[in-house]
């Protein structure tokens, strides 16, 4: 019994038979190289399957597959370059890197940046390697416009080898590109500390001419928030001393613009504002017979509200004429859920604080009515 079981083990490979292995492979992947130059690469792997995909990849394979079968080729390659038990943490770390940079001169960037992630994961105890693979990676993501995670990249590569030249240029480029113009001028005047490079030179200067133009352009928001800012609370000063009721605010600390956003599709943009002191407020009217509306949006609160009105008389939907400023009469819905007449001859202002009047929507609403037609009587039975 126990001569089967022994039998039944495979036994290890002697360094004769991994040479030869190692040899054999070399062959062949300098074949599959040579096959890839002749003919376009037309068979990316899908984005929604591409792990999926890596995994059936020889260089990439960790589990054996469901029918138990392995090439020859994906077999040695596993056992070669992925078993932790037939390699130490430097070998599988290089091991890593060498997929990493296969993929890299054929530009599957990706691809590459896992081949160094999986290196980095072994965490072997050479810092010539680690800044290797982090700087490898940072250029992979590079060329992915990830210029976030290759300044990242860079500068843990230099963590291990401070004197590391591209992982230096490509952290100053990256932060060039991810304008952290400070950090770009720190790793090129630590470069040229050593050396001369007319690109890092003129990087450099880039960098400052970019952070000063940042810095002007930061100050220059940062006046026009303060004005607007200021413009605000001029406007809500100036709607509180005019002692106007808005809705939903219980008193006047709770007044803000959100409020006196116009809530009519289109009209968000038309906010009451401050021209020469003067308060320009949004107007809706109403026309409930035809079930159609006027918006007007800037009407001063300094000017009688029947000015509008004379501006918008004849109406062309109004085939009968009863639409004129001598025989309409205009109503407003206070907060008491009744309807209020209002006299068309007052300025807007002293509408706005008439009893019951409460601004909804930040805007004014009126309704207009035919004296004394039947829409009138029902429009006002409506709310009794």
């Amino acid at each position: 019994m126990s001569d089967t079981v022994e039998s039944s083990k495979k036994a290890s490979m002697t360094d004769e038979e991994r040479l030869a292995l190692c040899q054999k492979l070399d062959k062949e992947l300098d074949e599959f190289i040579d096959s890839l130059e002749k003919k376009g690469y037309d068979d990316g792997w899908p984005e929604d399957r591409w792990e999926e995909e890596m995994d059936k990849h020889p260089f990439f394979m960790k589990t054996v597959p469901e029918n138990g079968e392995l090439s020859p080729l994906a077999e040695g390659l596993a056992k070669l370059k992925y078993d932790p038990e037939e390699n130490t943490p430097l070998e599988l770390a290089n091991n890593y890197k060498e997929d990493g940079n296969f993929n890299f001169k054929h530009k599957n960037y990706r691809l590459a940046v896992l081949g160094y992630t999986e290196g980095i994961k072994v965490r072997c105890d050479n810092a010539e390697v680690n800044a290797s693979l982090y700087n490898n990676r940072a250029a992979a993501h590079w060329f992915l416009k990830n210029y976030r995670s290759a300044l990242y990249d860079s500068e843990k590569a230099l963590t291990f080898d401070p004197g590391h030249n591209k992982a230096r240029i490509r952290a100053a480029k990256a932060a060039f590109e991810g304008k952290k113009y400070d950090t770009c001028i720190e790793h090129c005047q630590k470069f040229l500390e050593n050396n001369t490079d007319k690109e890092v030179s003129e990087l450099l200067n880039k960098a400052k001419r970019s952070k000063m133009l940042k810095e002007r352009d930061e100050r220059k928001k940062n006046r026009t928030e303060i004005k607007k800012n200021e413009e605000k609370d001029e406007l809500i000063k100036t709607i509180i001393q005019r002692g106007i009721k808005i809705s939903k605010c219980d008193d006047e600390d709770d007044i803000d613009l959100s409020k006196l956003e116009p809530t009519l599709p289109g009209a968000h943009d038309a906010i009451v504002y401050l021209e020469n002191d003067i308060l320009m407020w949004p107007i809706l009217l109403l026309y409930p017979e035809y079930q159609l509306t006027d918006f007007i949006r800037g009407c001063p609160e300094n000017a009688p509200l029947i000015k509008q009105l004379e501006q918008l008389f004849p109406a062309p939907w109004d085939e009968e004429n009863k639409y004129k400023c001598s025989t309409i009469n205009v109503y407003f819905e206070g907060y008491d859920k009744m309807p209020h007449i209002v006299d068309p001859n007052k300025n807007l202002g002293e509408i706005l604080v008439s009893r019951y009047f409460e601004l909804k929507g930040g805007t004014a609403a009126f309704f207009i009515l035919p004296r004394g037609s039947r829409v009138e009587r029902n429009y006002i039975e409506s709310h009794i």
